[in-house]
């Protein structure tokens, strides 16, 4: 048995420790339980760092637009003769299903119904606050979070797959800090963001859990929607992803993220066709063009002269602390499958195609929920305020033909992501606490899974599943200097590729 790696313990010990925390009542410590205590210091970062959340979302942005059209776009992620592992439709169903499409689910309706009835700078429930609503519901799962998860997972294939180095966050900055990220400063740094993807992921597993109970609860009257319901789809999926998990990457991973995406685009089809189909494409049509109108005023928009306003830190400045914290897990993930991949393919890949997808998601979805909501006053907001975020979904398939049978499948969607982001973050977090192993041991992504799935059980038995998430968008902010650091680093390796660019010009 090889020995177990730094990050491993510390990690391990790190992630125990404040789920421990989190099952102290608050009048235990002095200094308040795990709740408490994030509640206040993600108060004060929110308020006091977030000009720095939206400079830094912004240069990642540009960084990665600027490579797009820069003369490094030909490196290959890997050796030059290197080619693809996967075909087009596989590579965008696995970043896709990774990155984001759980949470493409959860928010898809409630979004765009939360930003109708309270939207930034306009009355509610009017033309204008509709439009603001599908605006920055793109902005808010557009190019921006995209660019983030590029950024890293460029950086971490590029180190990996072309110069050798082992495939952990420390690695990344040996250009600028040399051999010191073989010592403390380079377990500091991965326990960051193994620290990051443990809770941001099992804070996802919570929600999941908590949308495939309410699912089950709307669908059939029967179930209640409880913990105990929420606890046996948790142990249900955890012994679905660890089988899947076991199998590798090719095999569990691969198919499951298949099925992901075809599920997707069947419930989005038959609603679009089913639904306003004239009124979502106008929307999406002129969402679209708004949101590229206005990307560059709303990428650095906060409200600096009306401080009662908190919308932008309830929000943006949430979302993008909330990507930071996913990056390592998804920039990992997505490092993993691209190798042979040119550096341009791998961008507008990474950043575009996910991007139109999630427009295209949230003007069907969020856009027919403001349609019933705008001319046939549905009352969707009602339940959603009710019930919970975690309905929006169902009770908008209930206006269509077929809902039982599409609130089946969303469930089925539900779980399917929910099964590979928990798959996928085992696999990233055995990776990084097994010094970059591109095939980890199953023993190690064992650990890992059961900790992620006790995470989310215990945490949403105690109430504290909002501590955790908390927590993980606390660890943004150290990660976001790190991050700043790997595009520095990133682009001064990039400056002694000369030698390749002559050698690929030449051929």
């Amino acid at each position: 048995m090889k020995k177990l790696s730094p990050v491993f313990v510390v990690s391990v010990i790190i992630t125990i420790l404040f789920i421990l925390w989190g099952l102290i009542p608050a009048d235990v410590l002095p200094v308040g339980n795990l709740d408490h205590v994030t509640k206040i210091v993600q108060g004060v970062i929110l308020e006091k760092f977030g000009w720095f959340y939206l400079l830094s979302a912004s240069a990642f942005l540009i960084f990665a637009i600027a490579l797009i059209f820069s003369r490094y776009g030909n490196i290959r992620l890997g050796r030059d003769s290197d080619r693809p592992e996967y075909n087009y439709l596989t590579w965008f169903a696995m970043l896709f299903s990774a990155g984001m499409g759980i949470g493409l689910v959860f928010w898809g309706v409630a979004e765009p119904m939360f930003h109708y009835y309270a939207p930034p700078f306009a009355e509610g429930q009017t033309p204008e606050a509709a439009r603001a609503a599908m605006r920055y519901s793109f902005f808010h799962w557009g190019l921006h979070p995209w660019a983030i998860y590029t950024v890293i997972g460029l950086a971490l294939a590029y180190f990996q797959f072309r110069k050798g180095q082992p495939g952990v966050i420390s690695t990344l900055l040996r250009p600028i800090l040399g051999d010191r990220v073989d010592g403390p400063i380079g377990v500091a740094v991965d326990c960051i963001a193994v620290f990051a993807t443990v809770f941001g992921v099992a804070t996802s597993l919570g929600l999941g859990a908590i949308q495939i109970s309410g699912g089950l609860s709307y669908t059939f009257p029967g179930i209640p929607n409880n913990f105990n319901t929420q606890l046996v789809v948790i142990a249900v999926a955890t012994v679905l992803f660890m089988l899947s998990a076991q199998t590798g990457l090719n095999k569990g991973i691969k198919f499951l993220s298949n099925i992901n995406i075809v599920l997707a685009i069947l419930l989005m089809l038959f609603l679009l066709f089913v639904g306003p189909s004239n009124f979502i494409m106008d929307l999406f049509t002129t969402t679209l063009g708004s949101y590229l109108q206005n990307l560059p005023s709303m990428s650095f928009r906060l409200s600096p002269f009306d401080q009662e306003i908190t919308w932008f830190q309830d929000w943006t400045i949430f979302y993008w602390a909330w990507w930071i914290a996913w990056a390592p897990f998804v920039g990992t993930f997505i490092a993993r499958i691209s190798k042979g991949r040119t550096i341009r393919e791998f961008v507008v890949g990474v950043l575009l195609v996910p991007t139109i997808f999630g427009a295209l998601w949230f003007s069907v979805f969020g856009g027919t929920g403001i349609y019933l909501e705008f001319f046939e006053h549905k009352g969707l907001m009602d339940v959603i305020k009710t019930n919970g975020s975690e309905m929006a979904l169902f009770s908008l398939l209930e206006n269509f033909p077929f809902s039982s049978v599409l609130s089946l499948l969303a469930i089925f969607l539900i779980s399917t992501f929910f099964i590979t982001s928990a798959d996928s973050a085992t696999f990233v977090l055995a990776m990084q606490t097994t010094n970059g192993n591109l095939n980890p041991p199953n023993r190690i992504k064992l650990v890992w899974g059961i900790i992620q799935s006790a995470s989310a059980a215990i945490l949403l038995w105690t109430g504290g599943l909002e501590a955790l998430q908390r927590a993980s968008i606390i660890a943004a902010l150290p990660f976001t200097i790190v991050m700043l650091l790997i595009m520095v680093s990133l682009a001064k390796a990039f400056k002694e590729e000369k030698v390749v660019l002559v050698k690929i010009k030449e051929e």
